[in-house]
């Protein structure tokens, strides 16, 4: 050897500088296996991702595109192009595949157990264990049954008995995936119905069954004797009551000691817990029983008590879901070879394990279901979910491919019995119990209709008739509920609710007496609040949702504080927390406006601009980013669009109302001079407001929609600290002065306004009819010269007519800047419009606008918006049985 040259033969050091000296990325090397790793999971995650959006679209749950991604990546597709199994999964790199794998299944199985709360079973124990036994009961029956003649055709391993296979293929039959079921019930609504509460209290004993049912299996093949066998399960036994009697109880003194079990576990505490399930997880490997079952029984015995287990789940389950998971799924894809089923005798088999999947759960779970006096739609849609397999089922039959109890023929047969049947749950469960007949049954049990449809207790509205006229008060106000929202919601229930309590003079009966005074107590403001939360595809959303709607309104802090104010403040109230996916938020809405027969729907625009509540960084965003998140604008258009059909709606648009001016940007940090300066540096108290007063101003052009905005506004001035200007826009008289300008003539109300040859007359485009015209002239009247004594004062009437053309909405906005936000230390002013006016301003466009807002809030609130006005905005639109 010459020159420090290396021979061929030389053991020096591999090359250290990767591609850059010719060394093939892709290749596996036992020393340096992470690098093909990546590659393989960069591969499996795409392919999931992708196949994930066009599955989401059928309501498909996630599960259906991991095992679809891997059996595209396995030998049924991509391994037939010659040198791809070579290249991406050579034999050789699978264990550590099979590794990462693993890990992330215990883990998987760790958190499926945090999703199973016991006490929805404790709680629905009757219906749960005969529709849980009896949806295992037949299908294990006829999975033993067909087993023999499986047995006899595709078995290879000799060392398997017929009595283990058996009992493996009853247990893979019986089965049903819970975790997959709440997803399913949670996108189709049904968590809280009674169909859904008794799915999951029957899945759950369901799961816990089949996880012993198979354990049993593993423990039986993977000793020599019986006896050994049994060993393994009395450990097993032995190990899950050591957890539960002395590991429990020293485990959740320290969760309390820490603070983790009501605030969400530290690091630490994350740390133990998973230390645990490892530990676990070790040890019913070592006994001859699969390692999952550790990580499940550690699960089990976690608190689900000042919601741990969920704040648990929040920190571990994306990276779970997002990369193992789908490593573990693609493993049982690659696993599996579609084209060993390549003749009639592999697919009839396959087609009876399909039917017998499904017969035995739906009509096991039916006829238990009916038996508990269930409809028999109910029940024929609570064995339809009963029969989903999903990704509990991949698992158990991965664990009998592993033990050897299933030859790949067979395997790949019962992957696409799980496939079939968890594609087919959804489908079937809309046809079964669509939404129309849900409705039918809540309506029919509360009593409402009869069997027919017919109305047993027709509604106020058909009862009374529209109350339609001067008096028309709101009554009842439905709220929708955010945490960024509250001072403005808070103010605009306090103006609107009249007083409580009213005194009033009574003449003597007799001359010698004294006038009395008689206390009358008027109808109080009812208030129903909203707080939505948003169901996601997380494992946490759906635990929030399947611990009860009812356990977060008795406990949400904002609802609380809804609902505590509204006491104090002389208002009925109540509140609601709803956990639904963020395209049912309008839906959700108005469904509840509709139950309590609300008057009037108030939606607040959210300070971020966004359909979250996300607090983590709570800074108002500017104009030009609050206005312009279209899933927002979508669900402020979807909620006035159903609110046409039930009740008035108001879009609240805060800007200080209340008194409270938020800041825009972040916060700059302040500099000091010195340590003493820092410790006598404190925030200054802010002072009460001392001017409370409030004034609206609001331009009324005509239509059903202003007409109801002029009668809220009459409503708020009822409140002694509201004054309000009203300007009515007229249009189409003849020109009596210079055009193109604006001029009106102000009268307090009750006075006469005969001098209007002096106002400015023009032609204003629009859609307005002569009877719709007279109409609203009529009302304006009417409310004018009826308006109470006490609101003389703080009501003033204008009439303005002002001439079309590009500056027509420049001078709405300057008799707006000129009423409102002119007096800076009171608290807040309104401007209140109608969302469709019939006499439509002219919109020129502009810099400035906005285009998709202006389609949901008109065009005049758009640009007010965008010009900057120091006021609130509250848009209104007619709707349902309060339209006039």
């Amino acid at each position: 050897m010459a020159g420090g040259e290396v021979t061929g033969n030389s053991t020096g050091a591999p090359p250290q500088a990767g591609i850059l000296e010719g060394v093939n990325p892709i290749v596996y090397t036992p020393s340096n296996p992470i690098t093909l790793f990546i590659v393989q999971a960069i591969i499996v995650i795409i392919f999931c991702q992708l196949l994930t959006y066009p599955l989401r679209w059928l309501h498909q749950p996630r599960v259906i595109a991991e095992v679809l991604g891997g059996i595209l990546l396995g030998p049924s597709v991509m391994m037939r192009i010659p040198g791809f199994e070579a290249a991406i999964f050579p034999p050789a790199s699978m264990p550590v595949f099979n590794n990462v794998a693993n890990l992330g299944l215990i883990i998987f199985l760790f958190l499926v157990a945090l999703e199973v709360d016991i006490r929805l079973f404790t709680q629905n124990w009757k219906a749960a264990l005969s529709v849980g036994l009896a949806g295992m009961i037949l299908p294990f029956g006829l999975g033993f049954a067909i087993a023999w003649g499986l047995y006899k055709q595709f078995h290879v391993d000799e060392a398997i008995g017929f009595g283990v296979f058996g009992l493996f293929i009853g247990t893979a039959l019986a089965i049903t995936a819970f975790p997959v079921l709440c997803r399913i019930l949670s996108e189709l609504n049904l968590l809280r119905s009674g169909v859904g509460v008794t799915v999951l209290a029957a899945g759950i004993g369901n799961d816990v069954t089949g996880w012993v049912l198979l354990a049993l299996c593993v423990a039986l093949t993977n000793n020599s004797s019986g006896l050994a066998a049994l060993w393994a399960l009395l450990c097993c036994i032995g190990w899950t009551l050591l957890l539960i009697f002395v590991i429990r109880p020293p485990f959740i003194w320290i969760l309390k000691r820490t603070g983790s079990l009501h605030n969400g576990p530290t690091q630490g505490m994350v740390a133990l817990t998973l230390l645990m399930v490892l530990a676990s997880s070790w040890f019913t490997g070592i006994i001859g029983v699969h390692p999952i079952f550790g990580a499940f029984l550690v699960g089990l015995i976690c608190p689900h008590d000042g919601g741990f287990a969920i704040k648990l789940t929040e920190k571990i389950e994306d990276l779970i879901s997002v990369l193992f998971l789908p490593l573990y799924f693609a493993l049982s894809g690659l696993k599996t070879n579609l084209g060993l089923l390549n003749d009639g005798i592999t697919w009839g088999y396959c087609i009876g394990v399909i039917v017998c999947a499904f017969a035995g759960k739906i009509i096991g779970g039916t006829l238990a279901a009916r038996a508990n006096k269930l409809l028999w739609r109910e029940s024929f849609t609570i064995g339809a979910l009963m029969s989903c397999k999903g990704l509990v089922e991949l698992i158990v039959l991965n664990i009998g491919y592993q033990a050897g109890i299933l030859s790949e023929t067979t395997f790949s047969m019962f992957v696409v019995m799980a496939l079939v049947t968890t594609v087919a749950t959804t489908p079937m469960t809309k046809l079964l119990y669509p939404n129309w007949y849900q409705k039918k049954v809540e309506r029919w049990r509360k009593g409402e209709i009869d069997w027919d449809g017919n109305e047993l207790n027709p509604p106020e509205s058909l009862q009374g008739g529209l109350k339609k006229g001067v008096d028309t008060e709101i009554r009842r106000l439905m709220v929708h509920l955010r945490l960024d929202s509250l001072p403005s919601l808070f103010t605009f229930i306090t103006i609107l609710g009249p007083e409580s309590v009213t005194k009033k003079q009574v003449e003597p009966e007799t001359p010698d007496g004294e006038p009395a005074e008689v206390i009358i107590k008027k109808r109080p403001l009812e208030v129903h609040g909203m707080r939505i939360l948003e169901l996601t595809e997380r494992t946490s959303s759906v635990m929030h949702l399947t611990t009860g709607e009812d356990f977060y309104s008795l406990r949400d802090p904002v609802v609380n504080a809804f609902r505590t104010f509204s006491q104090l403040h002389d208002v009925a109230v109540s509140g609601r927390v709803a956990v639904v996916p963020a395209d049912s938020y309008a839906e959700t809405l108005m469904t509840q406006a509709d139950e309590v027969s609300s008057d009037f729907a108030l939606i607040p625009w959210g300070e971020s601009g966004s359909t979250s509540e996300d607090q983590s960084f709570p800074i108002t965003a500017d104009t030009n980013e609050r206005f312009k998140s279209l899933a927002h604008l979508e669900f402020i258009n979807q909620t006035l669009e159903k609110a046409s059909a039930v009740c008035n709606a108001g879009i609240f648009i805060d800007n200080g109302f209340g008194g409270i001016t938020k800041p825009v940007d972040r916060p700059e940090l302040q500099r000091t001079k010195s340590a003493i300066s820092i410790r006598n540096q404190v925030d200054v108290a802010a002072l009460p407001v001392a001017n409370k007063s409030h004034h609206i101003f609001f331009p009324f052009f005509g239509g059903a929609d202003d007409r109801v905005a002029l009668r809220i506004v009459l409503q708020l001035v009822k409140n002694p600290h509201v004054s309000a200007t009203i300007v009515r826009i007229n249009g189409d008289k003849p020109t009596t002065a210079k055009s193109g300008a604006a001029a009106s003539t102000s009268t307090a109300a009750g006075e006469d306004n005969s001098d209007t040859n002096k106002t400015v007359v023009a032609s204003t485009p629009g859609t307005l009819t002569p009877e719709a015209d007279v109409e609203d002239g009529a009302l304006y009247a009417t409310l004018k010269s009826s308006l109470p004594e006490e609101l003389v004062n703080r009501v003033t009437f204008n009439e303005v007519t002002i001439a079309a053309g590009k500056e027509e909405l420049k001078e709405i906005i300057v008799l707006a800047q000129q009423a409102v936000g002119n007096t800076r230390d009171n608290a807040g002013d309104v401007v209140v419009l109608g969302r469709r006016n019939a006499k439509k301003a002219v919109d020129v466009g502009g810099s400035g606008a906005i285009p998709d807002l202006k389609n949901t809030v008109g065009e005049v609130a758009e640009r007010l918006i965008t010009t900057g006005i120091r006021a609130s905005l509250l848009v209104i639109q007619a709707g349902g049985r309060g339209q006039a």
